[in-house]
């Protein structure tokens, strides 16, 4: 079918989900010093429009890869994915599906680990996280699990076979891996400090 021109010409619009704020907490902060992305925790993370300052995974730009196939790899694209963010409820459930008995952040490369936002993960696009310091950060969405960080899952895990317990981080923390972000308004996040979750109004754009 063809859409309506304006949304109120339409006979019946989705379900819209009118949007609201959460309340939660930095519990734990995370850097990437080195070469690769495992990260180690911090007391606090200055960001700028580069992302965090000294991060693995700062900058304005990227290199495209297996999350992105419609580019060649190692196209320029925008970096999107400046901050990665967990939940510790999440990684215990992918844990658990892995037969193991934690996941670190720092092993997956986590850069912060919020507490009090059920369902971390599922945060919608474009959601706005206000730290009580004044940094906001601007979701982009899921960071989908990758056997790169189940093969630093295994390192720790020396008994275990190590190819099948990094694949099966892929699908143990689908939709519980956490998110990422980019940041919207600089400055230095605390850990320890108050954060709120604004979730924009959500609605479903109907199949044509």
């Amino acid at each position: 079918m063809s859409l309506p021109l304006f949304a109120g010409e339409a006979d019946e619009l989705p379900q819209i989900t009118r949007g609201r704020k959460i309340e939660g907490r930095v519990s734990t902060l995370l850097d990437a010093r080195g070469d690769g992305f495992p990260s180690e925790k911090c007391q606090s993370l200055t960001v700028n429009f580069d992302g965090i300052e000294g991060d693995f995974h700062a900058g304005a730009t990227r290199k495209s890869g297996g999350r992105e196939p419609w580019y060649p790899r190692g196209t320029v694209i925008r970096n999107e994915r400046q901050v990665s963010i967990v939940a510790e409820d999440e990684l215990a459930f992918a844990a658990r599906a892995m037969k193991i008995d934690r996941i670190e952040p720092g092993w997956i490369g986590a850069n912060m680990v919020i507490e009090g936002i059920p369902m971390l993960t599922m945060l919608p696009p474009r959601t706005q996280l206000f730290f009580e310091g004044g940094v906001t950060l601007r979701v982009d969405g899921e960071n989908n699990p990758c056997r790169f960080a189940g093969e630093e899952i295994a390192r720790n895990f020396p008994d275990r076979d190590q190819t099948e317990l990094a694949l099966s981080f892929v699908t143990a923390a689908k939709r519980r891996r956490g998110i990422v972000a980019w940041v919207e308004k600089p400055g230095t996040i605390t850990s320890g400090e108050a954060v709120t979750a604004r979730i924009w109004e959500q609605w479903i754009y109907p199949a044509g």
